[in-house]
């Protein structure tokens, strides 16, 4: 019979499972306290790029540059913290946790600050870059801490739960930006990220302990971190669940990177009127997430409410792209909106779970797994961004097919690689 895998952080004598590390126990014990940091770190993301959306037309005008040039300041940003994940997360498995996280904190502080100074597109996008690379450093880690902490159904509950506290950003960064600049121009939302990030590195330094003790590091340098990383990648199932989950927010940035100019431009939404739209599809991305985390997790497979979840984003893309290509007919701005709000809402099964069943195959190299997850999911993410616009700012077709390309592709590698039907060959530990 297979033995039980010890949960994260505890030890074992001759497979038995003794008491958890001691850093572990400690983090446990400010179990709320951790979850806070850990919802600052999973929020700055959203943080960085959803309180800038709104300001996307004011920067074209300001910096003179086509949309499609200031839409790669997002695409920059998300490549950044693609390839930032890479070298963070193997770094953040051989020298813990803290030290990397920190130091890419500040860099991140650093490039924020010099965003908002950029005199034109081409700097813009550089920094932008600059700081996805340095705020990869909280997406990888808080990943990998929960990792260290939690196993099973509880890592699946606590993702869910870091759903909420990161859900609130979405739901506020644009409502933020919209204020913002009512009475400043773009350049302050850069000026307020800069504070955000001050704050959360001196939250970081004084309250997020070490999670991953000295005896459960790795040794090695890249050649050993890439040695991991293809062991990881050889395991079918862990990579179909990287690659659904990748998928799936692909579709979402789509959304992210078109809807500025969709619901501003084309059905001529004020930037408030957009910030509350997107606040309220953040909502229901929040709400599935606890749904998931606190009703189905434990009581339904984690499979079949990622499969239901994938399966809603793919009728809601479907729906998209019947309405943007004019079959229905001539269609105005909630019918569109009301498909936005279902395709979002699903992702509030499709993450938390994806993250939750590739974890849960990786104990022995929970950063250098965080890193895949989160590189794959920012650089497809980054290829979809430029193809929403590939047909000019006059038209919502783009946004939904890559949508719905992104979604039967997810839903393809599911079942395809994960197999879900054969329930102990995705189980943690199974062959």
């Amino acid at each position: 019979m297979e033995q039980p895998m010890p949960e994260s952080g505890q030890k074992t004598t001759q497979g038995h499972i003794t008491e958890p590390a001691p850093a572990v126990t400690a983090a446990r014990r400010t179990g709320l306290l951790v979850t806070l940091v850990l919802g600052g770190l999973t929020a700055l993301p959203p943080l960085s790029m959803d309180m800038y959306l709104p300001a996307l037309p004011e920067v074209t005008d300001a910096l003179r540059a086509p949309a499609a040039t200031v839409q790669l300041t997002l695409t920059a940003c998300l490549a950044g913290m693609a390839l930032g994940q890479l070298v963070v997360g193997p770094m953040s498995d051989r020298w813990g946790r803290r030290r990397p996280l920190l130091i890419g904190m500040v860099v991140y502080v650093l490039a924020t600050a010099v965003c908002a100074l950029a005199p034109t597109a081409e700097l813009l996008i550089g920094f932008r870059l600059l700081q996805g690379l340095a705020g990869a450093a909280g997406i990888v880690i808080a990943r990998a801490v929960v990792r260290d902490l939690y196993d099973g159904v509880e890592m699946a509950r606590f993702f869910s739960t870091l759903m909420l506290i990161s859900g609130v950003a979405p739901v506020i960064a644009p409502l933020i930006g919209g204020q913002i600049l009512r009475i400043t121009d773009w350049r302050g939302v850069f000026y307020v990220l800069t504070v955000i990030g001050v704050l959360l590195t001196l939250v970081v330094w004084r309250f997020l302990h070490e999670t991953l003790p000295p005896e459960r590091r790795h040794e090695g340098g890249v050649g050993q971190a890439l040695r991991t990383m293809r062991g990881l990648l050889a395991d079918r199932v862990f990579t179909g669940y990287m690659l659904t989950g990748g998928l799936a927010f692909a579709a979402l940035f789509a959304y992210i990177s078109a809807s500025p100019f969709v619901i501003q431009d084309l059905y001529g939404a004020s930037p408030q009127t957009f910030s509350l739209l997107f606040g309220l599809n953040s909502i229901g991305l929040v709400a599935v997430g606890q749904i998931n985390g606190k009703l189905l997790v434990g009581r339904v497979s984690l499979d079949k409410a990622l499969g239901f979840g994938l399966g809603t984003i793919l009728l809601a893309a479907v729906a998209l792209t019947l309405m943007t290509t004019g079959v229905f007919g001539e269609t105005g701005l909630a019918p569109i909106a009301a498909g936005l709000f279902v395709l979002m809402s699903a992702m509030g099964l499709a993450m938390p779970n994806t993250n939750a069943q590739a974890l849960m195959r990786t104990p022995h190299a929970a950063g250098s797994a965080s890193a895949l997850l989160g590189t794959s999911s920012f650089l497809i993410g980054a290829v979809a961004s430029p193809l929403v616009g590939i047909a000019g700012e006059h038209t919502a077709v783009p946004m939904a097919v890559v949508q719905l390309g992104c979604a039967v592709l997810a839903l393809a590698c599911f079942l395809g690689l994960c197999r879900p039907w054969r329930t102990t060959e995705t189980q943690p530990g199974a062959a």
